[in-house]
């Protein structure tokens, strides 16, 4: 069982930056890819970035390639997400997700999720 903390979230404007974390318990965490998804109100859940666990591999949605960086701290369980360039239609509640074995860049195959942050991006 994993049981995934998301922190970091806020009220930031347009052009600024954030750092999400995601604090995963757990002994196996390092045998875990984790994803970070995002949803606006009215909208389905959206990929917007994962860390492959076996070489480290990782994955963007082209809307925040060159802005997000996903990053892992495998001695702190921790995964984050720094998000430069904000933009407002990066609003929206982000979730962090683990799943044993290859990251994806789909919703299904994470086995779990943490409560969800919400990010708000002013103009």
């Amino acid at each position: 069982q994993v049981q995934l903390v998301e922190s970091g979230g806020g009220l930031v404007q347009a052009g600024g930056s954030l750092r999400l974390s995601c604090a995963a318990s757990g002994r196996t965490f390092s045998t875990y890819s984790m994803g970070w998804f995002r949803q606006a109100p009215g909208k389905d859940r959206e990929f917007v970035a994962a860390f492959d666990y076996n070489g480290g591999n990782t994955y963007y949605a082209d809307s925040v390639k060159g802005r997000f960086t996903i990053s892992r701290d495998t001695a702190k369980n921790t995964v984050y997400l720094q998000m430069n360039s904000l933009k407002p239609e990066d609003t929206a509640v982000y979730y962090c997700a683990a799943r044993m074995g290859s990251a994806a860049v789909t919703a299904a195959p994470y086995d779990y999720w943490g409560q969800g942050t919400q990010v708000t991006v002013s103009s």
